[in-house]
């Protein structure tokens, strides 16, 4: 049985995009151009998603998506 592996708000964003380089067209749909911000190797998935007003539950429920 395989198990499933979640993106969590609590992960670095800079590892999601390394783990999951599909998920670089999400961050660009909600106009996060982390893939660009050296922040991106420290900053978790909800503090730059609060940093810049974009809801982190649709954030993440469409990161989660593009990785199925």
């Amino acid at each position: 049985m395989r198990v499933r592996t979640m993106i969590t708000k609590e992960m670095i964003i800079a590892d999601i995009i390394r783990q999951y380089p599909q998920t670089l067209p999400v961050f660009q749909q909600f106009n996060l151009d982390c893939y660009e911000c050296q922040i991106a190797d420290i900053e978790t998935l909800e503090h730059g998603a609060g940093v810049h007003k974009v809801a982190v539950n649709e954030l993440l429920d469409a990161l989660n998506r593009s990785i199925e």
